[in-house]
């Protein structure tokens, strides 16, 4: 893992202010310990995954998440994805987990599929937006995985973008469009797959789509 920071000029200010940034060879395994002490203090990050960039906090961290939405220029009555580390955590983080979400799960976890359940108590609702349901992954690149195990909890999953602006997918899309209005960036190289995950609800039969994505609409039906 290699340390190094850039410049950045905020647009119409004339300071500039160093982002920290850790270049992790792809699919990398181990959770960077700068990344976790930037997290377990509160901090926003922002991470490499199989389908885009990601930005996130831990998710009973309600300053951070109050961050997130303000720099997405995202309403607070809008859910935030949520990462899991593993499978198991859907029964942990969400509630009524119908037959369909669980078959979902198995067939695609870790993957680019989200699948939008009734959150449990375990679930803050600022994260939730207020509502009752959350979007979960398990995502298929293994360095947010390896984060979430060392916290002992989830991480928000939105792609790491302003309103209006693509989902990027490296790092320097990142800082361009983000700057210096997050702690810490994972440079993990180009993500693989190109495209945010496919999210579909499953507080519904049948279950819905909601965006299409990574995962190939035809494979979901069947």
């Amino acid at each position: 893992m290699a340390y190094y920071q850039l410049t950045f000029a905020n647009r119409g200010e004339l300071d500039h202010r160093p982002i920290p940034i850790i270049r992790v060879e792809p699919n990398e395994r181990r959770a960077p310990r700068r990344a976790l002490e930037v997290l377990r203090r509160g901090g926003v990050l922002v991470y490499p995954t199989d389908t885009v960039y990601g930005v996130g906090c831990r998710i009973d961290q309600e300053a951070a998440v109050r961050r997130i939405y303000a720099l997405k220029g995202r309403a607070p009555t809008e859910p935030l994805p949520v990462l899991l580390a593993d499978p198991a955590q859907l029964d942990e983080y969400g509630t009524a987990i119908s037959a369909a979400a669980r078959r979902l799960a198995a067939l695609y976890w870790p993957g680019a599929l989200t699948i939008v359940v009734r959150r449990s108590t375990r679930m803050p609702a600022l994260v939730a937006g207020g509502g009752e349901t959350i979007g979960l992954r398990v995502p298929g690149h293994p360095l947010p995985r390896a984060l979430i195990r060392e916290l002992g909890v989830p991480i928000v999953g939105t792609s790491a973008n302003s309103h209006g602006a693509p989902p990027p997918l490296t790092a320097q899309q990142v800082v361009f469009d983000l700057g210096d209005r997050v702690d810490l960036v994972i440079d993990g190289g180009r993500a693989s797959l190109g495209r945010e995950s496919t999210v579909i609800d499953a507080t519904v039969d049948p279950p819905r789509v909601l965006r299409q994505g990574a995962i190939i609409l035809g494979d979901l039906a069947a």
